[in-house]
């Protein structure tokens, strides 16, 4: 095969590198709450993590766009869903969208692996990526498939929790208490997320063989659960503010605030339930766009607090 320009151009877009800069966000938030918890800061930690974390997604999207292929040829192609839609127009680039998946997890554990050894962590590390990893290929790869059995929501939801532990993580060199309470709201917005990218695909997730929670109970259904995953976040942020379960240099009131960016298109969506695929694509993108205003503010609030 001839790698010229536009067959590199094409094969970059099959990673998706739009996400690339809100995974780096999540991972942010993730070390930022350490560093409020008065961890020291580690640039070398801090670069490293964030490399095992960026090889492991773009891994996510090249196996993704290889594994659903004939889902993909039933959908279209979005900002946020549908997958890249390289492959359904390239085919002949199928076989590099697999090998540079396996090529993106094997950096992303051998890293990993490195990692452990120079800055003598635990190997509960290790094994932490190993399983991130583990979530990234059988998402959609066989014989799991999670997201063909119904549990790429819960999936899903496990790589929320991912995304910042491992900035977290790397800060840290453990998941503690404060961390999983600061999650809980994050769980909530990225089951937000989930269900925002799985609306637009309802049809082609069908006959594709997708068993999803939107294929399975509808867009009205979807919308639903938008609405109350985002009021749980904002409540599980004042729960935090209420009760002072963590540091009182956060003031997890303004956080809150911010969560209400997705709180009030999950209240439209709630309202209005649009079931029309045109309709219903562009409020839930603006759902899942809404999701990175949020933990982009929130790292923006942090970073402010570091000064």
């Amino acid at each position: 095969m001839k790698y010229d320009k536009d067959t590199i151009l094409k094969i970059i877009k099959l990673g998706k590198p739009q996400f690339t800069f809100g995974i780096f966000m999540y991972f942010l938030l993730g070390a930022s709450f350490a560093l409020l918890l008065n961890v020291p800061f580690v640039l070398s930690k801090f670069i490293w993590g964030y490399v095992i974390l960026f090889m492991a997604s773009m891994a996510i999207h090249y196996a993704n766009d290889y594994f659903d292929f004939e889902v993909d040829h039933h959908g279209t192609s979005t900002t946020f869903t549908g997958g890249s839609g390289i492959l359904v127009e390239n085919p002949q680039l199928k076989e590099i969208s697999k090998r540079l998946a396996i090529f993106f997890i094997s950096l992303s554990i051998i890293t990993a692996a490195f990692f452990t050894v120079f800055f003598s962590f635990p190997i509960t590390f290790f094994l932490f990526v190993l399983f991130g990893n583990f979530m990234v290929w059988f998402y959609s790869a066989p014989p799991i498939k999670f997201s063909y059995r119904g549990l790429g929501e819960i999936a899903n939801i496990i790589n929320g929790f991912i995304m910042p532990a491992t900035g977290y993580l790397v800060m840290v060199g453990t998941i503690n208490l404060p961390f999983i309470i600061f999650s809980i709201p994050l769980l909530f917005l990225q089951f937000l997320f989930t269900i925002g990218v799985e609306i637009p695909d309802l049809e082609g997730d069908k006959l594709g063989g997708k068993i999803t929670w939107i294929v399975s109970k509808g867009r009205e259904f979807g919308f639903r659960l938008i609405g109350i995953s985002g009021l749980l976040a904002t409540v599980s942020f004042l729960i935090i503010f209420v009760t002072n379960l963590l540091p009182s240099n956060i003031d997890f009131q303004i956080v809150a605030l911010i969560s209400l960016i997705s709180l009030s298109l999950g209240i439209v969506g709630l309202l209005k339930k649009p079931v029309d695929k045109v309709k219903a694509t562009k409020l839930a993108t603006l759902n899942v766009a809404s999701i990175f205003a949020v933990i982009i503010l929130i790292n923006c609030y942090f970073i402010y607090l570091l000064k």
